[in-house]
């Protein structure tokens, strides 16, 4: 004969609600900790501060996407090359995790390490490509390289796969560079990427992104790369500097509508050249 199981008393659920409770809050924690390793992780990759060159400016500003476990890998550098020239990189790795983090790493470390074999930008990227497929890596990287002789005035840029950097004289000539690039790193083995020479006179700027800031719901890539320039513009013309261009162009990270990481890494040249301000 059916019997009815008899109902839990008051105390059963209790326990039972308690249990479950400190299940939850174990859960919590271990989601806490997780995210602090990652966040962690991804901070301790990243340079704290930019060296000071000769006749350069610099500035960056950054802000991680750590809601939840959705840390991402976009990355910022700038160290001094021989012959008194910068090595600059911004990048944004595949994926928003703990691996995305720590393959940043690698491709931060990677590009450091063999700009002391080459610095020629086209070739440097194309040694890392090369580097990371041999590591058997399963993700991806988009990179900005970039090499400023301050003295001569003329960067020489190679992209793989990253989005389009802005320019500004103090003229008031501003433009988006979407000019030929390569894929990703990490991607093909044997990749040429080509390399394209600017000239940078006094008061311009070269505004590096990634696509955390000018691109999301809210805001369409080509507006947000158009809204840039229009920044850009103003604060070269305006002789703002550096620092207040690299600020409000972060700004406008917070309209795109979604968490994502976002970069800026703006460039400017004390110097100049009686040359065209950007030379393809």
């Amino acid at each position: 004969m059916f019997r009815r199981r008899p109902a839990d008393s008051s105390e059963d659920l209790l326990a039972r609600l308690g249990s479950l409770t400190a299940r939850a809050r174990e859960l919590a924690e271990t989601q806490r900790s997780r995210v602090e390793l990652a966040v962690a992780l991804q901070r301790g990759m990243l340079p704290s501060d930019l060296p000071r060159f000769p006749g350069a400016r610099l500035a960056v500003r950054y802000e991680p996407a750590n809601h939840g476990l959705n840390v991402g890998g976009d990355w910022y550098d700038a160290f001094p090359l021989p012959g008194g020239r910068i090595g600059m990189s911004i990048g944004d790795v595949q994926g928003h995790n703990i691996e995305a983090a720590a393959f940043m790493g690698q491709v931060r470390v990677g590009l450091r390490a063999l700009a002391s074999v080459t610095d020629e930008p086209g070739e440097l990227l194309g040694r890392t490509n090369d580097l990371l497929l041999s590591l058997g890596a399963d993700l991806f990287a988009t990179c900005t390289f970039l090499r400023l002789d301050p003295v001569a005035g003329t960067l020489e840029c190679a992209r793989a796969g990253h989005i389009p950097h802005i320019w500004a004289t103090a003229d008031g000539h501003s433009g988006i560079d979407d000019g030929e690039g390569g894929p990703p790193l990490g991607v093909l083995p044997g990749v040429d990427y080509p390399t394209t020479l600017h000239r940078l006179t006094a008061g311009g700027v070269f505004v590096l992104l990634t696509d955390g800031v000018v691109e999301g719901p809210s805001l369409h890539l080509d507006d947000g790369l158009d809204q840039v320039m229009r920044l850009a513009g103003i604060t070269a013309v305006a002789g703002l500097g550096v620092d207040a261009l690299a600020t409000s162009v972060m700004r406008l990270a917070a309209t795109v509508g979604h968490e994502d990481d976002a970069a800026v890494l703006v460039v400017g040249h004390d110097g100049g050249s009686d040359r065209s301000p950007v030379e393809r």
